[in-house]
């Protein structure tokens, strides 16, 4: 008999943790899916709160990570796949522990903090024949996958020019203070150490470098940035140019301190035959304008609309999916696919329809080009 009932287990989000509660949502839209361990915090108490809440058996609540990696290992009920989502530091070390112990990761983004950290966690997924996924939430969208669908048909020509944005106002109050510690932004977001080389591009320029990329398919060049840290540590605003593969050019912005944005990732696409938008605040439309022609808005859930993007659709039209639905059909894929691992079936690119390893570490590619262009005069620097 086919087993139909994947097991996961959790590396941080405790009950606490508001990214460990939207995974958990989003993986519970698989009935499929059952959680069955984790290490969710290092107070004992957070921990084994969590655990009970969770209904988990008490020996699979884990101490640490490395407890939980060894031990699942070697049950014969073990869990098919971990989801990481600790503070940025501790990705890497929980993601190579797992993977050593042959077990398939989910990662929250930034996959890691060094290139060559991303490029080992690779090696070792592809010895083991491990699946790895890292959830830039926004590709998993009905209408970002529509536009990509769009595009990969040539509705638009060939494309000449991206702009996209991601404003956000929540740390406003940082401006200018310098302090290490806030109410707002806490403490391992300030600090290098736990939050790596960079805040504002490494928590929300990452998804706009990915968002671009997985509906263009285009691969960044090289980059120019203005980085501005407003007497913090790490940048809270970022200007960035950047140049792509194919010699078109695009420009990004990304901000935490621009009054009126709450959560405004809006990218739009220009080619030589027409132009997309989406816009992440209204996530069930993508503008369409074809030259020469009125702008169509497209909906979700409609007829006209097919491919990946009728598949994972939810819901009928009229009905918003939002964040956890784009987080869930990340998850619905990655799970589906374990399936077919399990069972031995041979994985189709449809399958395979969820942000690999090689996005996560684009993604640390290009959080260190903008870096250290903002460093050196906005100069130009290649990935």
């Amino acid at each position: 008999m086919k087993r139909e009932v994947v097991r996961y287990g959790m590396v941080g989000g405790d009950l606490g943790a508001f990214i460990g509660g939207v995974h958990r949502n989003a993986i519970n839209y698989q009935a499929s899916t059952s959680l069955v361990a984790g290490c969710f915090n290092p107070s004992e108490a957070e921990n084994r709160a969590t655990g009970e809440f969770y209904r988990l058996d008490a020996d699979r609540v884990y101490k640490d990570y490395k407890e939980m990696a060894q031990k699942e290992s070697q049950r014969e009920d073990k869990i098919d796949f971990v989801s990481i989502v600790t503070p940025n530091f501790m990705h890497y070390e929980v993601a190579k522990e797992f993977l050593l112990n042959g077990i398939h990761v989910v990662c929250e983004k930034p996959l890691c903090f060094e290139v060559a950290q991303g490029e080992e966690l690779k090696a070792i997924a592809k010895d083991k024949g491990l699946l790895f996924a890292v959830t830039y939430s926004y590709s998993g969208y009905c209408m970002v996958k529509f536009a990509r669908q769009l595009i990969k048909e040539g509705k638009i020509g060939s494309i000449i020019n991206v702009n996209a944005e991601y404003p956000q106002e929540w740390l406003i109050d940082e401006l200018g203070n310098g302090e290490k510690s806030t109410t707002k932004l806490s403490v391992w977001r300030m600090d290098p150490l736990y939050a790596g080389i960079s805040n504002c591009v490494g928590d929300i320029g990452t998804h706009i470098e990915n968002t671009v990329a997985y509906i263009t398919g285009l691969k960044i060049k090289k980059v120019a940035a203005k980085v501005d840290r407003f007497n913090q540590e790490l940048d809270l605003n970022a200007n960035i140019l950047v140049e792509y593969d194919n010699g078109c050019s695009g420009s990004y912005w990304c901000s935490q301190v621009s009054v009126g944005n709450m959560n405004g990732l809006t990218v739009r696409i220009y080619g030589t035959l027409g132009a997309l938008e989406w816009d992440q605040e209204h996530p069930d439309y993508l503008r369409f304008t074809l030259k020469g022609q009125a702008p169509q808005i497209l909906s979700r859930g409609n007829g006209y609309v097919y491919g990946r993007a009728a598949q994972l659709s939810r819901i009928p039209s009229g009905h918003p999916e939002g964040y956890y639905e784009a987080f869930a059909n990340i998850y619905k894929t990655f799970i589906g696919a374990i399936l077919k691992t399990i069972h031995n079936e041979q994985l189709t690119q449809e399958d395979l329809d969820f942000p690999q390893i090689d996005d996560g570490i684009e993604g640390v590619k290009f959080v260190h080009a903008v870096i250290e262009s903002g460093n050196d005069q906005s100069k130009w620097v290649t990935l």
